[in-house]
């Protein structure tokens, strides 16, 4: 076990309090780990101008995700050590820095070698951001404050991805795709200061500086999840397992994270420590928040794609059906931060997954005549489950961690929520595909002279044509193929439905785990 919180402290270490206003504390980290979640998002929409500008195929430009997703993964579970190594504040002010200038760096890219080195240096450097930020609010605000101060987090956690392709499209078309990077420049100079100005490091964090560092440790860490996610991100691409490439990467994958395992359980100073999952609440916490973010990502990739490639709409349009979702989210989440202290946390998870399942449940039944109000509704109400998720799960996950483990234990549940949202974009996209596949033959075995429904759609596809003075030998041939991509398109809406459905059975899995969360509230939800 982790133990409980404050081991190992002296008096001073456990009264400590930091000399600036937490709530601005908060918000400053905040505003670093917002452009850098809102960065991986913002470029999708980019990717075909990015290929035209620099004479490469579509295919070539997706490097520029997957190069920032690799280096981003390495960086994530190790980002604890390097705070401890460094110092947490010298680290992200440093992480912040360097994606600033890197993100410089892209915008002035002239060639997409020289943007994929710098898409991969930004990685690295944003790896640090997000569990860096957590870790500072975990360690600024005390247990029973936490739920309140991390709908803060919430806001840039889930906020951010929604809006990304918006602002990505509309600084794509109304500008250049340059201005997707060149936009995080005052950002970050302005987070770079705030944080200078406000956040200090903890006594506890500074007696931890200038450790001994775990090459091995950190060299496999790199394969397994470096590999992992080139696996995850190009799997749909290459055709899965049918591509050597990805069958290469898929054993590098196991052979680094296995290898990771056994050598950080055994070392005697690991990188990670992986023993902080022998918590309970965290452990209980980092599946949870895996069966979320896998949902929420792979709810988020289908409802745009569907409404780009069933229903006509322009990347921008497909962005706004998302933002109506992100509003009620952030409309939510500061109550479901002010119940913390109110509703025990294991009863408010339960209900958040069982709205999500009924959210998706509602997605399931789809049309081809559904509006664009329509397609917002759908993301509203799978939004309303993931708004009342993640200030619970993040509060009492984090209940019983020994503060001398938070940096460990941030970087290990942040990693954990990103590799969950690489997997529900690359399942729920090779799903789509396999299950518009068997909806397709399914409903192709009845297109035979034999059935009477084909015959009579037939003869309505046919009259038109022949109103329209279409020669006789060819109405046949052309009701058919009008009528065979009618069906290819409602075999399409059905395999994204039924994905939505898959979803909803993960987010009901949700409900009964939640109550292996320790009973309580006002302190996240643990007994204490």
């Amino acid at each position: 076990m982790s133990g409980s919180s404050g081991g190992g402290e002296g008096g001073g270490d456990a009264n400590w309090k930091p000399k600036s206003n937490p709530w601005v504390i908060a918000l400053v980290v905040t505003t670093a780990a917002f452009m850098e979640i809102l960065d991986t998002t913002i470029v999708n929409v980019s990717l075909p101008y990015i290929a035209g500008s620099l004479a490469a195929s579509n295919d070539q430009a997706t490097w520029t995700l997957t190069s920032y997703l690799v280096a981003n993964a390495f960086v994530l579970a190790i980002s604890g050590f390097l705070a401890r190594k460094f110092g947490r504040k010298r680290y992200f002010v440093a992480s912040i820095a360097g994606f600033t200038a890197c993100s410089f760096l892209c915008g002035i890219a002239t060639s997409l070698p020289e943007l994929i080195i710098f898409r991969a240096l930004q990685g690295l450097c944003g790896g640090g951001l997000q569990t860096n930020q957590q870790a500072i609010i975990l360690d600024t605000f005390p247990p029973e404050k936490r739920g309140a101060a991390l709908s803060v987090t919430a806001v840039a956690t889930i906020i951010a991805p929604a809006l990304g392709p918006t602002l990505g499209g509309w600084l794509t078309y109304d500008y250049s795709w340059h201005w997707v990077f060149l936009v995080n420049i005052p950002v970050g100079i302005a987070a770079v200061f705030g944080v200078l100005a406000v956040v200090e490091d903890p006594p506890w964090q500074k007696a931890q500086r200038g450790l001994h560092t775990d090459y091995v440790g950190i060299a496999l860490i790199a394969v397994g999840l470096g590999c992992l996610q080139v696996m995850m991100d190009r799997g749909e691409d290459d055709d899965w397992f049918s591509s050597s490439f990805i069958v290469t990467f898929a054993v590098l994958a196991y052979c680094g994270l296995v290898g990771a395992a056994c050598w950080l359980l055994t070392v005697r100073r690991p990188a990670v420590k992986l023993a902080v999952l022998g918590d309970r609440n965290f452990a209980v916490g980092v599946v949870l928040i895996f069966c979320m973010f896998s949902t929420l990502y792979a709810s988020a990739v289908v409802v745009p794609q569907l409404a780009q490639q069933q229903f006509g709409y322009t990347a921008e349009w497909a962005g706004f059906v998302l933002s109506p979702g992100a509003v009620v989210v952030a409309m939510i989440i500061p109550a479901v931060g002010a119940l913390s202290s109110r509703v025990e946390t294991r009863f408010m998870v339960a209900f958040g997954f069982a709205a999500l399942g009924a959210g998706l449940v509602h997605s399931y039944f789809l049309s081809p005549q559904i509006s664009f109000w329509d397609l917002a509704k759908i993301r509203i109400a799978q939004s309303v489950g993931i708004a009342l998720l993640f200030v619970p799960i993040n509060a009492a996950a984090f209940l019983t961690i020994s503060k001398e483990d938070t940096g460990d234990a941030s970087a290990l549940f942040v990693m954990f929520r990103n590799v969950a949202g690489s997997i529900g974009i690359s399942l729920s996209t090779a799903m789509v595909t396999e299950r518009t596949q068997v909806r397709m033959a399914h409903l192709g075995s009845n297109l035979t002279p034999f059935d009477q429904g084909y015959q009579d759609a037939l003869t309505r596809y046919s009259q038109p044509l022949i109103d329209m003075g279409t020669a006789a030998g060819q109405v046949s041939s052309t009701a058919s193929g009008l009528l065979y991509q009618q069906l290819r398109a409602q075999a399409a809406i059905m395999g994204n439905a039924d994905v939505f459905l898959g979803c909803a059975i993960l987010a009901f899995v949700g409900v009964p785990l939640a109550f292996l969360l320790s009973g309580g509230k006002g302190k996240g939800g643990a007994a204490g």
